[in-house]
């Protein structure tokens, strides 16, 4: 009876959360005329994608396995659920049908009732998986299933990216390498980095060094160079190079407690 309870509550949450998640991702594309709900990443990484329903799928499902680790060992939902799983397999079942992105993953509507859908069987199943799964066998599930999530998110993803930075031409590519490599050294992940270098590339494609471009690029150096600071990058950069770092900076980061 209990698990039956899980399981019907799980469809219906599944269902409210995948309508307005999948909804909102598809609406951010129509900004800034209209106000999307979602997240700047889920944008990037379903441009990212640029249309493939495969990519979109196998996108979705490297994070999908990190997210049922989660369930299983710890109760409780990643926000890659929302962001990153949800949507993209939204718009893989849509694209699949017409590559058309305008039509399928560009439009609310129909990213709603698809993803209300992909949403209550997500939910569901990480559930009543959680649910069924004995507290003794939990700690094993986790132990198989951590190194497969990280490995797909820390190496196969990237590769997945970067490839379709090449893809998509000479200045997309040398822009997602260029970024992709940075965010690997910067924050152990490129795929950020990648996908910064796509909407600078493909951005300079369409409109050229437009203010626009310009204040993207002013943007994405501020991100990095922030990020590194707060990561300790240039304590480290300074100590590869066998050189001091400077009092001044030392001081800094022990004030920010960074170090």
């Amino acid at each position: 009876m209990e698990f039956t309870v899980i399981l019907i509550k799980s469809i219906i949450i599944g269902g409210l959360l995948g309508f307005s998640a999948s909804m909102g991702a598809a609406r951010m594309f129509h900004a800034p005329s209209t106000q999307g709900l979602g997240a700047f990443r889920t944008l990037g990484e379903m441009n990212a994608c640029m249309g493939d329903p495969a990519s979109h799928f196998s996108f979705g499902l490297g994070f999908f396995f990190n997210a049922w680790a989660s369930t299983v060992g710890a109760g409780a939902f990643t926000q890659d659920v929302t962001h990153r799983i949800i949507p993209n397999w939204a718009a893989s079942v849509l694209l699949a049908k017409n590559k058309n992105v305008s039509e399928t993953m560009h439009d609310p509507r129909k990213m709603g009732f698809v993803g209300a859908v992909i949403g209550a069987i997500v939910v569901a199943f990480l559930n009543s998986t959680a649910a069924a799964i004995p507290a003794a066998l939990q700690v094993t599930a986790v132990a198989v299933l951590v190194p497969a999530a990280t490995t797909l998110i820390n190496i196969v993803m990237p590769v997945i990216f970067w490839l379709a930075a090449l893809d998509a031409g000479k200045r997309t590519g040398f822009w997602g390498t260029l970024f992709g490599g940075i965010a690997q050294l910067i924050m152990g992940n490129a795929v950020p980095g990648v996908v910064l270098g796509i909407l600078i590339g493909k951005g300079v494609d369409e409109i050229g060094w437009s203010k626009v471009t310009k204040m993207m690029m002013g943007a994405i150096i501020l991100l990095f160079v922030l990020s590194g600071f707060f990561r300790g990058f240039d304590l480290q950069v300074l100590e590869s190079f066998k050189m001091q770092a400077p009092n001044w900076l030392e001081n800094i980061h022990k004030m920010l407690g960074l170090n």
